[in-house]
């Protein structure tokens, strides 16, 4: 089984606005699906991917209900695992975790860039806290976003510094703990009980380093992604095959990790 844990797509009514607004602030001009989810279903069966997981963001407190609403919407849908999302200033957002709890929903994507906080705000411990609870997976963006670039809300040292906060509930650093940041990856993250993504490493990061952090945190805490459409998931898999470990990690880096995480 293979399993792309990292992809974004939108509703058919927006998809096209919205990539032109990502593709015009990060600069990456040819992404590899529309950003439909019709695409993107097309794109994993040309890799033979046979999920992937769609990491929705609340961006602003307004949008979390629409945000949640999308996500709801694609469960059962052959293939597509959604995630949720909450912000962290929405009156609401505990209500809204129990109305993803309840209807399905396995995971909650936080991108601290995007929603304006520091990963490691006081503040945000309760709601890590009720998300842990709850039984959620967790993921963060860490490290620089291409369309973000400055200040960083979230990096390997300040997530290593929150996990005590989800009490051994599953959490995932996107970007292997930090795009091109190897040396505080190791730092702060290697050994730790975290799952790392590969979103985005392709022919951004170079492969000594992909698999110099791999090797450090071990391949039973890692999780094939590609951060789809900006890369192409049939690309990812192949990184991961020419890093030249063995078959057994191999298949636990394409798809067993994430099978046992999201209960398959």
């Amino acid at each position: 089984m293979i399993i792309d844990f990292h992809t974004h797509c939108f509703p058919d009514a927006i998809a096209a606005k919205a990539m032109e607004i990502l593709k015009n602030r990060s600069g990456i001009f040819h992404p590899y699906q529309n950003g439909t989810v019709s695409d993107l279903t097309k794109l994993q069966r040309r890799a033979d991917v046979d999920y992937s997981v769609i990491q929705n963001i609340a961006t602003n407190p307004h949008q979390q209900k629409k945000v949640n609403d999308f996500a709801i919407s694609l469960l059962g849908n052959p293939g597509v695992i959604p995630f949720g999302s909450v912000h962290p200033d929405s009156e609401d957002a505990v209500e809204e975790l129990y109305r993803l709890k309840e209807a399905g929903i396995k995971g909650i994507k936080l991108h601290p860039d995007y929603q304006e906080f520091y990963c490691d705000e006081e503040r945000m411990i309760p709601l890590y806290e009720k998300i842990a609870e709850l039984g959620f997976i967790t993921l963060f963006h860490c490290g620089i976003d291409m369309g973000y670039p400055s200040p960083v809300h979230c990096d390997a040292e300040r997530l290593s510094s929150i996990l005590p906060a989800f009490g051994g509930a599953p959490v995932v650093a996107a970007h292997l703990g930090g795009l091109c940041d190897k040396e505080n990856a190791l730092k702060y993250l290697a050994g730790k009980d975290i799952y790392l993504d590969t979103a985005y490493t392709y022919a951004a990061q170079p492969p000594a380093s992909v698999k110099e952090i791999i090797s450090a945190h071990g391949a039973g805490r890692i999780l094939l992604a590609s951060d789809s459409p900006w890369n192409d998931p049939a690309d990812c898999i192949a990184l991961v095959k020419l890093l030249g470990f063995s078959e057994e990690d191999e298949k636990k880096i394409l798809g067993e990790n994430a099978r046992r995480l999201l209960g398959l």
